[in-house]
């Protein structure tokens, strides 16, 4: 890239989690290629002001207000502006100085960010899968309104969006996203009963943050990126396949409608797909770890078993249901795992817990944003009740 060409400048919500991490090794290894405009984290002011010490952005909010004092202080001396709380993560979307939206908070708090990113136009690096899985309808029309790209970063529709370069014309006969089945694969509902939190959280493939780790392991993960990946690739459900691949090398699969398959293939690093969305439409040279064939004599395919993981069941009835029944489900799972995660409720209990609030919730067929954020509050205090939070 030559002098004359500026830099692409990255917002980077949810700085410190597992995506936005990695996202700021990719950019420490690509300084001719980017820089860091805004950083921002929910709670983890500590990790948040050594970012922004060492990226110097802009601007940083951290979304715990309690911190907001300790966080101020720590980056008096530089240049950086520091905001808190949940409505300055909207305030500093709409800022005009980023060109590129790293959307990496988890659950529903990333919807309201990236759709005013959205309605700026602005380039989004879509990591967030519940904001599409929620309000796809919305921020998708809206995506086409404003001209604003959306680059998927989840490495399953990274997959599928590579698939589909110069494949413009050519209808899709069909995706297949790829799963490792997670730490259970195989396993049944008797040993299910026991797991508790530290076995949910050793996947076998992939480093990622606590809430995609357990989702990995009920399956709901998978359940959550088909309904993101309709919105996505504008697809009917009956396009949508989920197959287990417990090897993680193919990362998903289009056919065309001539049967032909294309598939993306790499090792499980999430660097990969975040630096793609980034440097899009222009590969860029790293050092990651290749691919070695001797390492996989075999790669093999199974059907995902929907009896013991019903999540994945739940999650496609919500993605043929359509309306706000994927808004329920993502609502009552986010607050189910939260009291996995503290040993509130067991491992099984996730899926009654997303069952009986998708059973609970009236059903509205189309629904407004303010009925979706209606929905999403009343599925999580259903949730909670029962789970007596």
């Amino acid at each position: 890239m030559s002098d004359g060409i500026s830099k692409k400048r990255i917002a980077v919500f949810g700085s410190t989690g597992s995506i936005g991490t990695q996202c700021l090794e990719v950019i420490q290894a690509n300084p001719e290629l980017f820089e860091v405009e805004i950083l921002t984290a929910h709670s983890n002011d500590e990790l948040l002001v050594k970012q922004a010490l060492q990226f110097s952005p802009n601007a940083v909010v951290i979304g715990d207000e309690t911190k907001y004092q300790k966080v101020k202080e720590a980056l008096s001396a530089t240049e950086t502006k520091v905001f808190a709380g949940e409505d300055a993560l909207e305030e500093v979307a709409d800022f005009d100085t980023y060109d590129m939206m790293l959307a990496g908070i988890v659950g529903f708090a990333g919807l309201k960010p990236t759709l005013k990113a959205v309605e700026k136009g602005k380039s989004i690096g879509l990591a967030n899968k519940e904001t599409l899985v929620v309000a796809g309808d919305i921020v998708m029309k809206k995506a086409v309104e404003n001209r604003s790209p959306i680059i998927p970063v989840d490495s399953e529709h990274s997959a599928i969006f590579q698939c589909l370069v110069g494949e413009g014309r050519n209808r899709i006969e069909k995706i297949v996203l790829t799963a490792s089945g997670g730490p259970f694969l195989g396993k049944k509902p008797n040993f299910l009963v026991n797991v508790k939190r530290d076995h949910a959280l050793q996947h076998p493939n992939w480093t990622m943050g606590a809430k995609i780790t357990v989702d990995s392991a009920t399956l709901m993960n998978k359940g959550l990126e088909m309904i993101e990946a309709k919105w996505l690739f504008n697809l009917h459900p009956d396009q949508i396949q989920v197959v287990i691949h417990p090897q993680s090398v193919i990362h998903s699969i289009v056919q065309f409608e001539d049967g032909s398959m294309k598939a993306q293939m790499g090792l499980p690093d999430m660097k990969l797909p975040i630096q793609y969305a980034m440097a899009f439409p222009t590969r860029i040279k790293n050092n990651f770890p290749r691919f070695d064939f001797k390492k996989f004599s075999t790669i093999n395919f199974e059907e995902p078993d929907v009896k013991t993981f019903r999540n994945l069941s739940l999650a496609t009835d919500a993605l043929y249901k359509g309306g706000n029944m994927p808004c329920i489900l993502n609502a009552a799972n986010e607050i189910a795992v939260w009291a996995f995660l503290r040993n509130r409720i067991g491992f099984l209990d996730i899926t009654a817990v997303v069952e009986k609030a998708m059973q609970n919730i009236s059903f509205i067929e189309h629904p407004t944003l303010e009925e979706y954020f209606d929905s999403d509050g009343e599925a999580r205090n259903f949730a909670a009740s029962l789970i007596k939070l």
